[in-house]
């Protein structure tokens, strides 16, 4: 097996240094750029009226990289876009299909992005992707490993498809059963301070961290039980600090609600399960413990939508958005008999099961990806 400089097989563009002051978000007036936000999501909001060369101009399979954070790379879905500073494209040469350069560079950039210190933003340098040396096998087997590699990242495309789908479902029967409660809801609004008690957790201080005892929950560990994942619990607290808060404040209890109030991972909600012990991070999490005649799934799902609405208009008007207690209690929800909530809850739990399952065939498939990444990538 042949191994080559990567700045020797492909050419190594990078973008254009665009005037900021000519971005608008008129599509009827101007060429679509490709900033480092949009390669993953393959789509772009902000256009320029700026006018460069044409070798700028990037097309549907082009291989992209941002250059800043992650280092992602991505073949681009967009459509005709101009090609933005801190962007760079790959241009395979003919002795390297480019669907097998595109998959060794995954993992190339995932060993340098692991390897870069870390200091407010990661930035990946023309350098090092001049370093990168690519393993070069024959063309033919080129072909076959990124054919395999290909099928198995499309099956868990496809199955990521099913569970949107399902999600939807979820989303269409609330609004048949109790309306659009954005704009056209079926039944009359009330604060969600009248269905639930909103709170926060007692605070807990970075020196009672132990290195076992009662799992201590942040945001990241609650993303991972709403999404009915094991959660990987790096903090702990003692028992004998966990005791004194449940005499003193109460804890968690089956049912309750912890909703991520701040961050990327805002929105993120679990309904407690499990009466095994667990304390959760001020500030991070808040709880909503449910009053009666309130079902905790019914409340659940139209906080959600809530939140999704407050996400996207960005109240907090900074540059993290945050939930608040207050913010909360104020929200405007439908208030349904508890026959109605339960049985839009009957419907969600029966969903859920069918979830658990296209999430259990995507984990089956994202691992056989793991390996053949490893197997042909090292």
């Amino acid at each position: 097996m042949m191994e080559k400089l990567l700045s020797d097989i492909c050419k190594i563009q990078y973008g254009y240094a665009f005037d900021s002051a000519k971005f608008s978000t008129d599509k009827e007036n101007g060429m679509p750029l490709v900033r480092i936000r949009d390669v993953l999501r393959g789509f772009s909001e902000t256009y320029t009226t700026e006018e460069c060369s044409k070798e700028y101009i990037v097309q549907n399979g082009d291989i992209l990289i941002g250059m800043d954070g992650e280092f992602n790379i991505a073949q681009w879905k967009g459509g005709t876009a101009y090609l933005n500073q801190r962007v760079c494209r790959l241009i395979p040469s003919i002795e390297i299909n480019a669907l097998y350069l595109f998959y060794f560079m995954k993992k190339a950039l995932k060993a340098i992005e692991d390897k870069t210190p870390f200091v407010t933003v990661k930035h990946l340098s023309a350098k090092e992707l001049n370093k990168i040396i690519v393993h070069i096998p024959p063309m033919e087997e080129q072909k076959r490993i990124a054919d395999s590699i290909k099928k198995t990242e499309e099956i868990i495309g496809i199955r990521k498809k099913q569970l949107q789908l399902l999600d939807d479902l979820v989303k269409a029967r609330f609004v048949e059963m109790f309306g659009d409660i954005l704009s056209d809801n079926k039944l009359p609004l009330v604060q969600l301070k009248e269905l639930a008690d909103i709170g926060s957790s007692k605070r807990i201080y970075a020196n009672e961290y132990v290195d076992s005892g009662i799992p201590f929950y942040r945001s990241k560990e609650i993303r991972e039980l709403g999404a009915g994942l094991k959660p990987s619990v790096e903090l702990f607290i003692k028992q004998e600090r966990y005791g004194e808060i449940k005499e003193k404040y109460g804890v968690p209890k089956i049912g309750d609600i912890l909703i991520a109030a701040i961050g990327a991972t805002i929105g993120y909600s679990w309904i407690v399960d499990t009466d095994k012990p667990f304390y959760y991070k001020d500030g991070n999490l808040i709880i909503l413990s449910t009053k009666n005649n309130v079902n905790p799934i019914f409340l659940n799902h139209t906080i959600g939508i809530l939140i999704e609405d407050f996400k996207s208009k960005g109240v907090a008007g900074s540059a993290q958005l945050a939930l608040t207690i207050e913010k909360l209690e104020k929200m405007q929800v439908v208030n349904p008999n508890i026959e109605l909530q339960n049985k839009f809850a009957a419907f969600v739990e029966q969903t859920n099961k069918s979830k658990v399952v296209v999430q259990k065939a995507i984990d089956e498939a994202q691992s056989l990806f793991n390996s053949l990444m490893q197997e042909y990538f090292g």
